[in-house]
């Protein structure tokens, strides 16, 4: 009997307990900092504006990466000059975007026209879990041409980085918006 009162008392005791509650569905909120943009001014046949939150590193031939730390990102641009070839850079930026068309849900294609400053070209958004989020291309079709596209350092799940891909394709449209020819 002592047994059963005390198997009875133990259980209520333990049954007094507060009552488990699911937590609520919560949602990750990434915030980044305003940009602040500063004028590229290097020995190459172009200038133009960047984030001052990039840190920058230089390659050979006028071609940068810009390196986003905090978001693990990097926008690799590549610069190549026009020397009768201007068909073949172009084939060969546009294979670039569309050979992540086996992952990507959809490719968007934005076209970019600055005739004050000699600067045309294409603004790529990609969605979905491709490799690259974000590729453009911009030439004055006769000396210069320039190819730039985003990548994270991590496994693509599009949902994930898609706060940091809006920031850093913000910074590639500053890019191209103040890109200038020397």
């Amino acid at each position: 009997m002592q047994k059963i009162l005390f198997t009875l008392l133990a259980f209520i005791i333990i049954s007094c307990a507060d009552e488990t509650v699911p937590k609520p569905k919560g949602q990750l909120r990434l915030e980044y900092p305003n940009a602040e943009y500063y004028s590229l001014e290097k020995e190459c046949p172009y200038t133009f504006e960047l984030n001052d939150r990039i840190l920058l590193k230089g390659k050979e031939n006028c071609a940068y990466e810009l390196h986003y730390p905090k978001m693990k990102a990097t926008v690799y641009l590549t610069y190549k000059k026009v020397e009768n070839n201007i068909e073949y850079l172009l084939r060969d930026a546009q294979k670039l975007t569309y050979d992540h068309v086996v992952k990507a849900d959809d490719i968007t294609e934005q076209p970019f026209i600055n005739a004050e400053n000699k600067v045309y070209g294409m603004f790529y958004e990609v969605g979905g879990d491709a490799a690259t989020n974000a590729q453009f291309y911009v030439t004055d079709s006769t000396k210069n041409f320039m190819v730039g596209s985003l990548y994270f350092y991590a496994k693509p799940n599009y949902d994930s980085i898609m706060p940091a891909v809006s920031y850093i394709k913000n910074d590639i449209r500053k890019l191209v918006e103040t890109l200038k020819w020397k």
